[in-house]
């Protein structure tokens, strides 16, 4: 499976297996891990049956059977939410194509104990992995018009780009950001809250996936 075909094929999945992750698995997600770390400037770790962040009634209703998850850190910085979104986008998507389901929370986690595994990092989520009990549903999408404005006619990559942003976990599934593109050009807004640095770094990891990032650049 590539990352395409992973981008159409993740869901978020809130309830998981007893299944263990097999070692090989373990070296791959680990492996990638640190290829994001190094790339990005973060401080994500795994951790392996491990219940501690998933506490009370988020554990009993929301997050069943998750003992493997992602600590998304790193050091305090404004664009730290953007790159460890960008980072998650890739590793939610590399987990995909190992067979594995994948569930980023923003809020329903302990603070408390991540903050015990990475001292001073700042923590501003944890994405659950492992064997999903469902495959999960595809959330509702927006029309690309509501999310996106080319000046002209729109070139493929353009349009393909959309169709993937629109695919990216937000928070709260709100999709909150606008795309808009001119020659080979592309501004991304986000509507501010708690989550869009995180949700910006997601939405432009799916949308260089979808487009190609050799077909456009950022302004």
């Amino acid at each position: 499976m590539t990352l395409e075909e992973a981008m159409r094929a993740r869901h978020m999945v809130r309830k998981y297996t007893d299944k263990p992750l097999p070692e090989d698995i373990v070296a791959q997600l680990n492996q990638r891990i640190e290829e994001n770390n190094q790339k990005h400037h973060t401080d994500i770790r795994l951790m392996l049956n491990d219940t501690n962040a998933y506490q009370g009634i988020v554990k009993l209703l929301l997050a069943k059977g998750v003992k493997n998850y992602f600590i998304m850190a790193g050091d305090e910085a404004p664009d730290l939410g953007e790159r460890l979104g960008y980072a998650g986008a890739d590793l939610m998507l590399f987990a995909q194509t190992l067979g594995l389901n994948t569930w980023w929370a923003s809020g329903t986690f302990s603070r408390k104990n991540t903050k015990a595994v990475v001292g001073d990092k700042a923590v501003l989520g944890v994405v659950a992995v492992g064997y999903g009990a469902t495959q999960g549903v595809q959330h509702k999408l927006k029309p690309a018009s509501e999310v996106s404005a080319y000046e002209g006619v729109a070139p493929q990559w353009f349009n393909n780009g959309v169709e993937a942003a629109l695919l990216t976990p937000t928070a709260l599934n709100k999709l909150s950001f606008f795309v808009k593109g001119q020659g080979n050009k592309v501004a991304l807004t986000y509507k501010e809250g708690a989550f869009a640095g995180v949700d910006k770094g997601l939405v432009k990891y799916h949308f260089e996936l979808g487009a190609g990032k050799e077909n456009f650049e950022w302004v």
